[in-house]
């Protein structure tokens, strides 16, 4: 019997914190590949580590996506369905995950050519969602989420082999430059940063409310931050921002009174399908972390 290797390019969760240059393309495709994206946004993209796109649904729409996400959230069964993480102190639904899946009404988003389409122009190749989730930031003290790569938790966590995945965060109320909204360092995307300490059993249950494991160092932040600056993503409700998965990213606390809601969706490439995960003891849960690799279609 022959046995496949997969090589780790990046090793994370070990005794010291490490910094690798990226081994990846960014850009899969070619910035000419026909889709939404046009040439120019791509080689942004490719650049930057992110396209932000001002109105990518329409306002009616954006009504339609803003009131099945209230509809989720307010519903009991939901609420007590393990793909709902609620928020520590104010016991609010902070999160659903896997939403393409409760709802035909977000499935639609996912199969949108808008969405998909510029994911299938970025990753070179069919996709199929690693992870779908609205996200609830109401005000008067929402918590945000500290600086972290997506890619080194998917990566350690989830099994994701290669950086070829990308994310994209549709807004469905305005975001301002006061309610806590997505911070991403321009240019980190390049550099993996590999964090220090083991990964704890079912270290889901606590990260997806609080960073833990995963947590880059006070040290490295600093430097990354120095040497990439950190961008403010605002914009209307039916703006997106697209990322590659290895962005240093992050959000601050909602402390105003106006909120902050968002569809998030991850495609991965289906040559990059997830294998057993390189620094954790176990897989985490397939709403989480997708072993379903059929294509969007």
């Amino acid at each position: 019997m022959t046995v496949t290797t997969i090589t780790d390019l990046y090793p994370s969760r070990g005794t010291t914190e490490v910094s690798v240059p990226r081994q990846d393309p960014v850009l899969w495709g070619s910035p000419d590949t026909p889709g939404p994206a046009s040439t120019t946004d791509l080689q942004a993209y490719e650049r930057d580590g992110f396209l932000a796109v001002d109105q990518l649904i329409t306002p009616d729409e954006v009504e339609v996506y803003h009131r099945e996400l209230e509809r989720l959230v307010t519903d009991p069964a939901i609420r007590a369905d393990e793909r709902s993480i609620v928020e520590p102190k104010s016991k609010e639904i902070r999160s659903v995950f896997e939403v393409h899946r409760i709802s035909e009404v977000f499935a639609r988003l996912v199969r949108d050519e808008r969405v998909v389409g510029r994911a299938r122009q970025i990753l070179g190749s069919d996709v199929y969602v690693h992870q779908s989730r609205i996200n609830v930031k109401p005000g008067f003290g929402a918590s945000g989420f500290y600086w972290h790569s997506d890619f080194e938790t998917w990566h350690a966590e989830d099994g994701l082999p290669n950086m070829r995945t990308v994310s994209v965060s549709i807004a469905l109320t305005e975001n301002h430059d006061t309610n806590g909204g997505l911070m991403i360092m321009p240019g980190s995307h390049r550099t993996f940063l590999g964090c220090a300490g083991a990964t704890p059993k079912d270290n889901y249950k606590k990260s997806l409310q609080m960073q833990d494991a995963g947590t880059p160092s006070d040290e490295a932040l600093t430097e990354m931050a120095g040497r990439y600056g950190i961008k403010l993503f605002t914009g209307k409700a039916g703006s997106t921002t697209w990322f590659d998965c290895n962005c240093m990213h992050g959000s601050g606390d909602n402390i105003t009174p106006f909120p902050r809601s968002n569809v998030f969706i991850v495609f991965n490439s289906v040559e990059n399908a997830a294998v057993e995960p390189f620094a954790a003891p176990v897989r985490r849960p397939e709403f989480i972390g997708a072993r379903d690799f059929t294509p969007v279609r």
